[in-house]
């Protein structure tokens, strides 16, 4: 049953049935930065906020990335605030070790999938956290950061972000070799905030697949921050997998909702394929929320859309996670 607006009121058993057999990976929130803004603890179900581990648990999530993100105002501090969040992310999970295990190969995560824990993936956002040495780099792998988004919507070291517009430059030196780093030490690199520019240099330097971790269709949404057609075809060309996001801006200029959203996914499937398409939520990074997918416990309401779309239930698990997984196990040490 569906009401005007496109929120899935009834989800259907089959529905159900399916989400709960697929590996739902979701690649990336801001939690941990929004359990210090808002004293929550991740073990605990809340009111506040888009992701707990119980909701996670209701969602059907199975593999969570969590990323560091460093904001504007800690430019200068950026290293610092990066290890304040890695270090919250670790209490964290040590909190709630018989509920989710941090992930940092492959071994570890068919570890978590085996037991029925959540896999938590650690990421930063933003490659100001290296203050322009690959030591930093090196350290932050170290410490488990299997993901690096280049940047945020500005300049830093490696790069431009969307937001600085036709000024825009591609990759620095340095952030050339941060490329080549992260594919020597077998991490993700996520081209989500970055000017067309780096983004197409990046294409042509890794060797690596690339992740676009939270990104929608410039086509449906003119958003900076959604990526081109052709973008698409070249992250799909490399076996890469584009993560779309419940931001409401990059999915509907009108007004956002769930019709509108799996509006993305059908773009997508008809212009590449389903084998480059994933969910990456920016949930806790949001300010209001698309009906129908007020937290992350309303993951089993894409699932029952697509079904509704005439998706094939092979089709639905490589979207709800098996790409990502793919490039996940490619990737990973």
């Amino acid at each position: 049953m569906m009401a005007k607006g496109g929120v899935y009121l009834q989800i259907r058993d089959s529905a159900q049935a399916l989400h709960r057999e697929s590996i739902v990976v979701d690649a990336h929130c801001d939690t941990i930065t929004a359990l210090m803004k808002e004293s929550r603890s991740l073990g605990e179900l809340s009111s506040c906020g888009h992701i707990d581990l119980p909701r996670l648990k209701l969602g059907g999530i199975k593999v969570q990335f969590f990323a560091a993100f460093i904001a504007p105002e800690y430019k200068y501090t950026a290293l610092t605030r990066t290890l304040e969040i890695i270090d919250l992310f670790y209490r964290e999970a040590k909190l709630n070790e018989a509920i989710m295990l941090p992930v940092k190969d492959n071994a570890s995560l068919d570890r978590s999938l085996a037991e029925g824990k959540i896999a938590a993936f650690l990421t930063v956002e933003g490659g100001e956290a290296l203050m322009g040495e690959l030591y930093v780099l090196r350290m932050l792998y170290r410490l488990g950061v299997r993901s690096l988004t280049l940047t945020w919507n500005g300049r830093n070291d490696l790069a431009c972000g969307v937001g600085e517009g036709s000024a825009a430059g591609g990759l620095s030196i340095f952030g050339r070799a941060v490329v080549r780093e992260m594919n020597s030490l077998g991490m993700l690199i996520d081209v989500s905030h970055l000017a067309e520019k780096g983004f197409w240099e990046v294409m042509e330097l890794s060797a690596a697949p690339v992740i676009a971790s939270h990104s929608n269709c410039q086509k449906l949404c003119r958003h900076k921050r959604n990526l081109t057609d052709e973008q698409i075809l070249s992250l799909k060309k490399a076996g890469g997998v584009i993560g779309l996001s419940f931001v409401p801006q990059f999915i509907s200029a009108a007004g956002a909702d769930l019709d509108s959203f799996l509006d993305h996914v059908d773009h997508i499937a008809a212009l590449a394929g389903v084998d480059c398409i994933g969910l990456g939520s920016d949930f806790d990074g949001i300010d209001a929320a698309v009906p129908g997918l007020e937290d992350c416990s309303r993951l089993p309401c894409i699932t029952e859309g697509l079904l509704q779309r005439g998706y094939s239930e092979e089709d639905i698990k490589k979207f709800l996670g098996g790409n990502f997984l793919r490039v996940i196990r490619k990737i990973l040490r």
